[in-house]
């Protein structure tokens, strides 16, 4: 029985001894990919463990630098060259150098040795350069599978693609090599895309990264790397404030974690890969029998079965006969260029028939194209929405799926929730603010109201994008300077600092050379005159201003000067009839002058009443005569220039035109400082200045005959200096900064015949002429150029725009626009007319007679008051002017102040005058 079971084991081992291979390896690794070289020696401990493999592995291993490609050959060549003289030829050259020339310098050897190799590099189709000009015998055995790291970023290919991006930056980290993507990520996709490695890892050096990114107008960010770098350009980004609706963000990584990051309020779309169902239980096995750990799991899991396919591919050449027993090797040293051996093995048919179960996923291999950049992991990825606020993440939600592929598509839930998550479309627009196509406004959506924002927002409806508005930071159209340097909208569209210029913007040459315009979206516009409303002044004492003060107070002065003569000449005259009362006892009038008759006198003999009775003194009737004549003198004085003065303002020329404007001195007038009108005055005085100089030229040039010369002579110069002349004016006058300097300065005009008057667009003056009644526009445009939108040059918004406008000029939206915003405008005024001094005089001028008479009558009526008080209160005595007085004696004399009364009491007057009544009657 124990010899049974001796023999038994005995058998048992020559079996083995005759099943299992020893295959020789030649491993070549670079510095920085240790996690491949882990994973080999995870399979090949794999490989000693299941004996039931029929499998020994013999590796010689070489790491050399990715940049130093000499000594990087040398030290494979050496190796090489040991295996050889040791009889142990490499069956496999397991090839896990990633790119550079090092890779390069590996693809140029085992080509050129004709090595049987499989390779792990970076390299979609023609990127191994030295694997490009393959014979069909070479592409059965020099073969390459692309890591996970090199079809991971093939998903921004498939998400821009859905989500129609037409920006974006690809931020990658050392994990991923992306040389060769530069040009075939997103090739025959318009999308304007950067892809950049990560600077650093400082935050700051990040942040100038990410800030220079969106300076070129990126808003879809994509961040290929681990989860350590993705952390950092999001802690970036967060305080760059780079999140919101204008800008998206995308995770893609290898590591099987969740994003984190101190975002205040982000959202994420993370894809991340995650192992097929099949393969979940084996891979767990793997990792805990063999303590593959290494991270990321799915590159370990990748080098793992990439070593494990090699080992059983040359196993099954072997035992199946196919490997060729006349192999013939050649070292590095007998290599002469031209001395390549024939193989005519088919390593890629074995590879692609092994059976074993993959530990992550499948490996896609084409079966009739060449494997070199068509073969990959076939792995499976999640789309997860991660949101994140104060630092944590408050939750998940699963958009779909992307299986990995050179054109695979996303698979998604719910394809329009996937809109939710991309950057929408936000225009940067700048403006001036010029009513009422512009206007701020705190309680509107954007801040803004006005005829251009109805305009774009018409145009959105058919041009699906949101805007963002911005003035300009100096408050400027666009201008350009003597050294061509541009300066307001027009410099903000140079810089790429806004991508749409809205406001009432003038089309221009030299405007249009450095950015592009819209089809006009407003009638021709010229320049017009804003002057003060010619008011007519009035005044209800107007009538009193006829004469100068001084005159008035001469008249009044002589007034009482003469009626205080003729009061002392009838006094002192023995002819007058205070003196001579029986002399004029028959005449039927008797007039007394005293004072106050003089001044009554005096007073009426001004008006057509007259003055009553004369004096009858002689030197009185000569007084009331002069004072007649010149009563006369002045009444006739004042009448000739009462009416003269209300007519007077009739008289005016009022200005109706540039050339009535050129031709006055009392007006002042300017364009807005960098308009569009400066430029037109500027420029016309330039050519004047210009035409000038030509005419001169020629006028005194040497060799000109006598009889060509005779032609050019002229009295005047032939060419009209107006614009020269306006433009030393307006500069003399000052020209205004702002609208609202311009409007208060035509305001603050003495009249409309001097002050000053403002040259602008006739948009302009023709709104402020609407919400004013104290200003007039005046004269015809002049230099007329159409509205329109501004544009970056080259932008394809310009087709968009044009389409729009044209759509909206066809449905006549834009009349609708200007009847809502010019007739009926909420903040139009509705003005009186003015009053028309050809009719006559208004009661403005006269209405203070009136105020005399109401005057007049009541001052009657106060002395009316007066003579009632004194009459009835002040001339009977009453009861309280009689007191009891102690008894007296009788006195004869009559004229005593006490009189005897009955039973012993006496009267006595009070202070009053009574005791003078006796003379009096």
């Amino acid at each position: 029985m124990i010899l049974l079971n001796v023999l038994l084991i005995y058998f048992f081992r020559i079996i083995l001894s005759q099943t299992t291979q020893n295959i020789n390896v030649l491993l070549i690794n670079e510095e920085n990919n240790a996690l491949a070289e882990r994973s080999f020696e995870v399979a090949k401990e794999y490989v000693r463990r299941n004996p039931g493999l029929g499998l020994a592995v013999n590796p010689v291993i070489v790491v050399g630098n990715r940049s130093d490609a000499k000594v990087f050959l040398e030290n494979v060549c050496r190796k090489y060259n040991d295996m050889i003289s040791a009889k142990k030829t490499p069956h496999v050259v397991l090839d896990f150098t990633m790119t550079g020339v090092g890779s390069e310098t590996i693809k140029s050897f085992t080509a050129a040795l004709a090595l049987p190799t499989i390779s792990g590099s970076f390299g979609q189709p023609g990127d191994l350069r030295q694997w490009r000009a393959l014979v069909d015998n070479q592409t059965k055995y020099l073969l390459q599978v692309m890591p996970p790291a090199d079809i991971l970023p093939e998903a921004v290919r498939a998400i821009v693609m859905k989500q129609d991006i037409t920006n974006a930056a690809i931020i990658f980290d050392e994990y991923f090599v992306m040389d060769h993507k530069y040009k075939s990520l997103l090739q025959n996709i318009p999308t304007r895309h950067v892809i950049t490695p990560v600077k650093s890892f400082s935050k700051d050096d990040i942040k100038t990264q990410l800030r220079s990114l969106r300076e070129l107008d990126i808003v879809n960010f994509f961040i290929v790397g681990s989860l350590r770098t993705i952390k950092n350009v999001l802690d970036a980004a967060n305080e760059n404030q780079y999140f919101g609706r204008k800008t998206a963000w995308f995770a893609l990584s290898l590591d099987k974690g969740e994003i984190s990051c101190g975002c205040k309020d982000a959202t994420i779309v993370h894809i991340k890969p995650t192992p097929d169902a099949n393969s979940r239980d084996r891979l767990g096995k793997i990792k805990t029998t063999y303590s593959m750990n290494g991270e990321p799991e799915i590159t370990s899991a990748f080098y793992f079965d990439l070593s494990l396919r090699t080992f059983l591919s040359i196993k099954s050449l072997l035992d199946s006969g196919k490997w060729q027993n006349d192999m013939n090797f050649i070292t590095c040293d007998d290599y002469d260029g031209k001395n390549t051996p024939n193989r005519s093995l088919d390593l890629k048919t074995a590879f692609q028939e092994v059976k074993e179960t993959p530990t992550y996923a499948s490996f896609y291999i084409p079966e009739d194209d060449p494997m070199n950049g068509r073969s990959y992991m076939e792995f499976s990825t999640d789309l997860t929405a991660v949101t994140i606020k104060d630092g944590a993440s408050i939750g998940s939600k699963t958009l779909g799926s992307w299986k990995a592929g050179l054109s695979s598509p996303l698979l998604l839930t719910d394809p329009d929730n996937m809109s939710d998550y991309s950057a929408q479309l936000v225009y940067r627009i700048v403006t001036v603010e010029q009513q009422p196509f512009i206007i701020r406004d705190e309680e509107a959506p954007k801040g803004f109201k006005g005829y251009c924002i109805d305009l774009i927002e018409e145009i959105r409806q058919i041009v699906k994008f949101d805007y963002e508005i911005t003035l300009a930071p100096d408050g400027s159209f666009g201008v350009m300077d003597e050294n061509g340097n541009w300066n307001g909208i027009i410099k903000e569209l140079m810089e790429k600092r806004a991508d749409i210029g809205l406001t009432s913007l003038s089309v221009m040459a030299e405007r249009e050379n450095v950015v592009d315009f819209t089809v006009p979206y407003y009638d021709l516009v010229g320049i017009t005159i804003l002057m003060k409303l010619p008011r007519t002044p009035t005044s209800l004492f107007k009538f009193l201003t006829v004469l100068e003060n001084d005159v008035w107070l001469s008249i009044l002065a002589a007034y009482f000067f003469t009626s205080f003569l003729m009061w002392v000449f009838d006094k002192w005259s023995p002819y007058s009839y205070q003196n001579n009362r029986e002399k004029y006892k028959d005449d039927e009038e008797k007039r007394e002058f005293t004072l106050k008759e003089c001044l009554w006198f005096c007073m009426t003999s001004l008006t057509p009443q007259g003055g009553g009775e004369a004096p009858k003194n002689l030197s009185g009737r000569l007084l009331a005569a002069t004072w007649w004549l010149f009563g006369f003198i002045i009444i006739a004085s004042y009448t000739a220039n009462l009416a003269a003065f209300l007519t007077v303002s009739r008289l005016d020329t009022p200005i109706e035109s540039l050339d009535d404007l050129s031709k006055q001195y009392k007006i002042q007038y300017a364009p807005l400082n960098g308009s569009a009108a400066m430029t037109y005055f500027e420029r016309m005085a330039n050519i004047e200045v210009r035409f000038y100089e030509i005419w001169k030229e020629m006028s005194l040039n040497d060799s000109l005959s006598d009889v060509e010369r005779a032609k050019l002579a002229v009295w005047d110069y032939p060419v009209s200096d107006k614009y020269s002349k306006m433009w030393q004016a307006m500069k003399e006058a000052g020209l205004p900064n702002s609208i609202e300097e311009a409007v208060d300065r035509v305001r603050a005009s003495k009249s409309s015949s001097e002050g000053f008057a403002w040259l602008g667009d006739a948009t302009d003056i023709r709104y402020h002429v609407l919400t004013s009644c104290d200003l007039q526009m005046v004269g015809d445009e002049f230099s007329r150029k159409p509205y329109a939108i501004a544009v970056q040059q080259g932008s394809p918004l310009k087709d968009q725009f044009n389409n729009a406008i044209l759509q909206l000029l066809n449905k006549r939206k834009l009349e609708k626009l200007k009847e809502d915003w010019w007739n009926n405008n909420p903040n139009a005024i509705k003005c009186e007319k003015q009053d028309d001094q050809s009719d006559g005089i208004s009661i403005q001028n006269i209405g203070g007679v009136f105020i005399v008479i109401f005057m007049g009558i009541g001052l009657a009526c106060v002395t009316l008051g007066v003579e009632y008080w004194w009459y009835k209160w002040r001339r009977r005595p009453t009861i309280s002017d009689v007191k009891q007085v102690e008894p007296a004696k009788s006195v004869r004399n009559n004229t005593e102040a006490n009189t005897k009364i009955n039973d012993g009491f006496t009267f006595r007057a009070r202070n009053l005058g009574l005791a003078n009544l006796k003379q009096k009657f």
